[in-house]
């Protein structure tokens, strides 16, 4: 019974967290949805490629169900998962990603939270683990990554929330407010030595 409601509870948000990432692209130019927004390259679109290529290896090949996607051997991750080539579209990433919820989900339905896999590129403590593990596993790299999406596209257009029903409508004279009140605090710590 825990069983069962475990794995639909940790399916279910998941699912809600994947449509969050790829909300964040919504409205986006070509341009913006491309382009890196920090010093090492993160941009939105690489975030939501990188997700499924995570997606696509752990609910796949960790079980014996290798994704129908090509995929690079995990050895030769050489980061091209975090970028999207010049010949790659935008909706090819996302076809590729709802391609791989199908897949994903697919092994999350027929398998039991119990369900034996290996991953090995987990050297310590052990590369044996279960359903249960890679579903908390992957569910964790959605949510770091719809967080570092989150935190892009304020920076690009100042839209947050979470989904769109919890958007924020952006009241700019009220985040100037908040954003003084806060950097009025933290200017006291300026003179303090780390």
């Amino acid at each position: 019974m825990i069983d069962e409601f475990a794995k639909a509870n940790l399916h279910g948000r998941l699912r809600r967290d994947r449509r969050a990432l790829l909300w964040k692209l919504d409205g986006l130019s070509e341009y913006d949805a491309r382009r890196p927004l920090t010093a090492t390259g993160t941009n939105l679109l690489g975030l939501v490629k990188h997700v499924a290529s995570v997606e696509a290896r752990y609910f796949g090949e960790v079980f014996d169900r290798p994704s129908p996607e090509p995929l690079p051997r995990w050895q030769d991750s050489d980061g091209s998962d975090l970028w999207a080539a010049e010949d790659e579209t935008r909706d090819q990433i996302i076809e590729f990603y709802r391609r791989t919820w199908e897949h994903s989900d697919a092994t999350i339905d027929e398998l039991p939270l119990d369900a034996p896999g290996h991953v090995p590129w987990w050297p310590e403590p052990s590369p044996n683990t279960n359903l249960f593990a890679v579903l908390v596993h992957v569910l964790g790299e959605t949510n770091r990554h719809a967080g570092h999406a989150d935190i892009l596209r304020e920076g690009l257009d100042g839209r947050t929330g979470m989904r769109p029903e919890h958007e924020q409508q952006t009241d700019e004279e009220a985040r100037a407010a908040h954003y003084a009140k806060i950097e009025r605090a933290a200017r006291p710590s300026a003179a303090v030595k780390a």
